[in-house]
């Protein structure tokens, strides 16, 4: 099975390919992507997915996702993405509006959005709890793994790694939620 991935970044079609058993994803590369205006993660999903229908009528998948701090309100949120630049600005500017900071509690959230070559749409969630670590640690991953540490956990994601990941993150939740939501082959 092949499925367009609606997304500029190239880290979440390889993450999901890796966890869609069966699944080629490949990006849909294009420069045109409509903002993220949704107030939730399935309403961005629902967007990007709806823009990738317009340009493949095949299977078509979107994905949301970010990192909801408690002591922020739930910040950054949906704009996750869009809070600072990518990697270490996005990890830098969240430590220091949590200096001083004692609760550390966050979840990371992921949901995904799968059309069907008919238009059916198939929905998968995924969360994980964790804290915001005081300083970033750890190689792998990207965006905020260097300072999210799983409920259970004593290390980042970052320093967990791609294996842990592939069977404990939000985006492997929502994608084992995913898979759940497909019909029989």
């Amino acid at each position: 099975m092949k499925a367009v991935l609606c997304s500029r970044n190239p880290h979440k079609a390889r993450e999901l390919e890796r966890l869609l058993p069966g699944w080629t994803i490949e990006s849909l590369e294009r420069d045109d992507y409509p903002p993220e205006t949704g107030a939730t993660y399935y309403e961005n999903a629902a967007l990007k997915a709806a823009f990738g229908r317009e340009h493949e009528q095949g299977w078509v998948l979107a994905e949301d996702s970010g990192i909801e701090v408690a002591a922020l309100g739930g910040r950054p949120g949906v704009l996750s993405a869009r809070y600072a630049p990518e990697g270490a600005p996005a990890v830098a500017k969240l430590l220091g509006e949590l200096e001083g900071v004692a609760e550390r509690g966050a979840r990371y959230v992921s949901e995904l959005v799968l059309l069907s070559p008919e238009g059916r749409e198939l929905r998968g969630t995924g969360k994980l709890e964790g804290r915001i670590a005081y300083e970033p640690a750890g190689t792998e991953g990207f965006g905020y793994d260097p300072i999210f540490v799983p409920d259970g956990e004593e290390r980042t994601v970052a320093e967990l790694g791609d294996r842990w990941k592939a069977e404990n993150s939000h985006r492997a939740r929502a994608a084992r939620a995913l898979v759940r939501a497909l019909p029989p082959r």
